[in-house]
């Protein structure tokens, strides 16, 4: 079976995104703990969806949806960031993580639209 670049990297991430809202629900960061987990998780969820899709356009629309939820992760994980509730190195790798996944799924789309 061949690789696929963007499941492996959004499952990857989302596990990483899992073990962080478990810190910040020990730290009592409820809120923004369940808002990390359902947009981080939900990029490698909609990423598998795409692939599963039934036409180009389903594909197409699960990429879109990944790509916003990478987006909304981006976002919590700078606030973490500069709120000083993350430490700066995790934040940073988390931060260029998210970065590569949203640089991937441009390409997709890009990649998409253009067929």
């Amino acid at each position: 079976m061949e690789e696929n670049i963007i499941q492996n990297k959004s499952f990857e991430f989302a596990l990483r995104i899992l073990k962080l809202s478990q810190q910040l629900e020990q730290e009592r960061q409820y809120v923004i703990g369940r808002q990390i987990l359902k947009s981080g998780t939900s990029i490698g969820a909609n990423v598998e969806e795409a692939i599963g899709g039934q036409s180009i356009q389903d594909f197409f629309a699960k990429i879109t949806i990944a790509y916003k939820e990478a987006r909304e992760t981006k976002y919590w994980l700078r606030l973490l960031k500069e709120g000083n509730l993350l430490q700066p190195n995790i934040a940073d790798s988390l931060l260029n993580d998210s970065d590569e996944l949203l640089r991937i799924l441009t390409a997709i789309q890009k990649t998409t639209k253009c067929s």
